[in-house]
């Protein structure tokens, strides 16, 4: 049988704030495929923005490209002139593939995206979608969208409602990947004892203060039930959006514990929670929930296609503060055994690391034998 000889591949990931992540689900993405890939004998390059507290030339034999990013100063526009500083340094780069992490930003350049190289293109989820957006700017994403879809050389969705999406709305087909999660948990009592947490004795939730994650509702749910724990929040509260809930909503009973970054606190945060309270509705497969279901955690979560497919029947849904009550209202009456143990089974079989960076492997390795056009 003939068997191919592997490439090396030399990839640039272009999108993210950087590694190690201080940010979100792209910097978590980025940072585990780039090492991945560079521990199987691939050369890797990310772009870090200039305001990541990491200053170093590479992480774990991932070379690091710091690119100036203004956004400290501009604001979310900051993003469109990081985006383009990349792709203007990517230019003169040796990247077989260039793989961008999302279109909201780099779209619009697309007249300067590299000619050499392999585009790939991270659809994300529908980000015209996202409330936070005014009408005008949703009517551009879309436009983003739509450029990015057509542009492209290969789609990967991380959501099977996503690659549906793409085929109905752009008759284009995309590879299906998913995020990936850690599958060895070693929770740890010490991590809650800093927080003045009792093991099972408090609800949790992880998320940006974005309003789309729906940290509003979970806040009126709890704080409108019979239930007395701590609802503790874990992210960062300093933008617009969580200033106004922490002063819209001061109860003694919420507990925000800022940005944690650090995986072991997390999980012993998750493992021992009583409830994890997932509200994130637009967008793929979210690495916030599929790290909640390897701590096998019973989770709430908002009730749209992207969650239900995911997690299928293994979870309780809510739509409004008023569900959450009256879940809450009834907590532990439900034995949910048999779903934390199917989340789990789930998790191992479709979301571990190993297997997402064998699909982006084959993917990338499948691209390059492909005759240029």
């Amino acid at each position: 049988m003939l068997v191919r000889q592997k490439k090396k591949i030399r990839l640039g990931i272009l999108g993210s704030r950087g590694i190690p992540n201080r940010y979100g689900g792209y910097e978590q993405f980025a940072q585990y495929l780039s090492v991945g890939l560079v521990q199987r004998g691939h050369e890797v390059w990310v772009y870090n923005s200039s305001l990541h507290p990491f200053k170093e030339d590479s992480y774990q034999g991932v070379d690091l490209i710091h690119c100036f990013d203004p956004e400290d100063r501009l604001g979310s526009f900051g993003q469109f002139v990081y985006d383009f500083n990349c792709l203007r340094d990517a230019r003169s780069r040796p990247f077989d593939i260039l793989f961008q992490l999302g279109y909201t930003s780099s779209a619009i350049w697309y007249p300067w995206w590299p000619k050499k190289m392999i585009q790939v293109m991270h659809m994300d989820g529908l980000e015209w979608k996202r409330s936070k957006y005014s009408k005008r700017v949703q009517h551009f994403l879309k436009r983003m969208e739509r450029i990015a879809a057509n542009r492209a050389d290969a789609l990967i969705a991380d959501s099977t409602a996503i690659e549906d999406y793409l085929q109905q709305t752009y008759q284009k087909p995309s590879t299906f990947i998913p995020y990936g999660a850690q599958s060895e948990i070693n929770p740890s009592l010490e991590h809650l004892e800093q927080y003045q947490l009792e093991a099972g004795a408090y609800v949790l939730a992880i998320a940006r203060f974005v309003p789309e994650n729906h940290i509003e509702e979970i806040i009126q749910g709890v704080i409108a039930s019979k239930y007395e724990g701590p609802l503790v929040i874990v992210g960062n509260p300093e933008q617009a959006y969580g200033k106004y809930l922490r002063a819209r909503y001061p109860s003694d009973q919420v507990h925000y514990l800022g940005g944690i970054y650090d995986f072991e606190q997390l999980n012993s945060l998750r493992s021992y929670a009583q409830l994890y309270f997932h509200g994130h509705s637009v967008g793929g497969t979210n690495p916030s929930l599929l790290e909640a279901m390897a701590c096998e955690v019973p989770i709430c979560a908002h009730d749209n296609v992207f969650n239900r497919s995911v997690l299928a029947e293994n979870a309780h849904y809510f739509l409004d503060s008023s569900s959450i009550s009256r879940l809450l209202d009834k907590i532990g009456e439900q034995d949910v055994t048999q779903w934390v143990k199917g989340n789990k089974e789930r998790m191992l079989s479709r979301y571990r690391w190993e297997g997402i960076i064998d699909s982006y492997e084959k993917l990338f390795l499948d691209l390059l034998d492909q005759p240029s056009s």
